[in-house]
């Protein structure tokens, strides 16, 4: 019965991970060459910083339930992996925050780069959770 048990939640594990790949390669690649072809400059990186701010909970928590369907099925490395993606996922929240009150006099935020470096962490955490997945897969 927990053999069973644990052949679902690896299943499960790698159902979510496919997923959350899948989002994150929409969110980080595709949907902004199309913003980029059909909007003017600064409007397709408004639009990329707002489609990445919302897309980055949804995705940590699919990469979320990967870990634990992992874990649950003792594929340790594989869930560890897959937490890591969650939290990597979640800091594009942080990074992208819309700002609050006043900026300090003298200091200046360059949403272009916020909008290249939340890309490139989205790149890097898809990498990390094409890992997990490959773990879990193997079951590792």
């Amino acid at each position: 019965m927990f053999q069973n048990l644990a052949a679902l939640a690896s299943n499960l594990g790698l159902i979510f991970s496919a997923l959350a790949i899948g989002s994150s390669w929409v969110a980080a690649i595709a949907a902004p060459n199309c913003s980029f072809e059909e909007l003017d400059g600064s409007r397709a990186d408004r639009h990329v910083r707002e489609l990445l701010h919302a897309t980055s909970t949804p995705i940590a928590g699919m990469m979320l339930a990967a870990g634990a369907c992992f874990l649950l099925a003792t594929h340790w490395a594989a869930g560890v992996t897959a937490l890591l993606a969650a939290f990597g996922f979640y800091s594009n929240r942080w990074m992208l925050a819309p700002k609050s009150g006043k900026a300090p006099h003298g200091s200046r935020t360059s949403r272009k780069g916020q909008r290249a470096v939340s890309v490139s962490l989205s790149l890097i955490f898809m990498l990390v959770a094409i890992i997990a997945a490959i773990l879990g897969m193997v079951g590792i």
